[in-house]
């Protein structure tokens, strides 16, 4: 018998390939996880920002979740943009009927700023799910709209994270400081105490993706059985490394380096 550790994302697409499905399929992949996606919404976007988006029926949405729990194993699950409150309440109704741990990217806005998710959806998103996840993956922007609350220094970034599992019922809380100077300090609050991630800031306007990437890096890391701290402190290396080695691609913002860890190509692009 093969036993595979199996992730699946629920999100959605991204045709330039450095983020949404496509950017957490690249990453279970390069972490040895068998990938499986489930898609949300059809985005008409690239590094330079989203252009259109196309929201799939209900009714698929179910059938594609079903197809994947009637028929596949799931260690560890993820979710990306979910644009519709209708589409939440019929993921909230899916994730406990599998026994899987849950990683929440909440992605409300893009990297170029613009609203993924619909104003309407949040407070479903706050209710439904965030008491389902075992992680939420905020970055400053996203806390600020989880909890209401303004975030400028590290430990309003702490106070966030513990919140969002005190306030919003969320297994655990990542807040993300992507957003600020310095040094990129990430907290985790995981009930019990808060836990520190801090890597070099790399110098680089190609970060596309790099949310969808670190909260897949997790998830597969989850699918293999690490702990939550030792799977966000290996995922936090893998995105950092993403990003050093980052495709200068397209116009905008390029994509991060899936492929960035393995050892013969690390050095490649640089």
């Amino acid at each position: 018998m093969n036993h595979v550790p199996c992730a699946l994302t629920i999100a959605g697409t991204d045709p330039s390939g450095g983020a949404g499905i496509q950017a957490d399929l690249k990453t279970f992949q390069e972490l040895k996880c068998y990938g499986m996606s489930v898609i949300t919404s059809a985005v008409a976007q690239n590094t330079t920002g989203v252009k259109d988006i196309h929201h799939l029926p209900l009714d698929f949405l179910e059938k594609q979740l079903q197809s994947i729990s009637e028929d596949m194993p799931v260690q560890a699950l993820k979710t990306g943009m979910i644009a519709q409150k209708d589409m939440m309440k019929v993921i909230a109704e899916w994730i406990p009927q599998i026994n899987a741990y849950y990683v929440m990217d909440p992605v409300m806005i893009s990297q170029s700023g613009d609203s993924l998710s619909e104003e309407e959806s949040r407070e479903v998103l706050r209710k439904q799910l965030l008491p389902l996840t075992s992680l939420v993956t905020p970055n400053i922007p996203e806390a600020e709209e989880i909890t209401g609350e303004r975030i400028e220094t590290e430990e309003d970034m702490k106070e966030a994270a513990e919140a969002i599992v005190k306030n919003f019922g969320a297994g655990s809380a990542l807040v993300k400081g992507g957003h600020r100077a310095g040094s990129a300090i990430d907290y985790l609050f995981d009930g019990n105490e808060i836990h520190t991630f801090e890597s070099e800031r790399i110098q680089t306007k190609n970060t596309h993706g790099t949310g969808c990437t670190y909260s897949a890096a997790i998830t597969a890391y989850l699918a293999q059985g690490l702990s939550l701290v030792e799977a966000v402190k290996q995922a936090k290396y893998f995105v950092t490394e993403a990003i050093r080695y980052s495709f200068d691609l397209g116009h905008g913002s390029g994509p991060t380096n899936h492929f960035a860890t393995r050892e013969e190509v690390s050095n490649k692009w640089i």
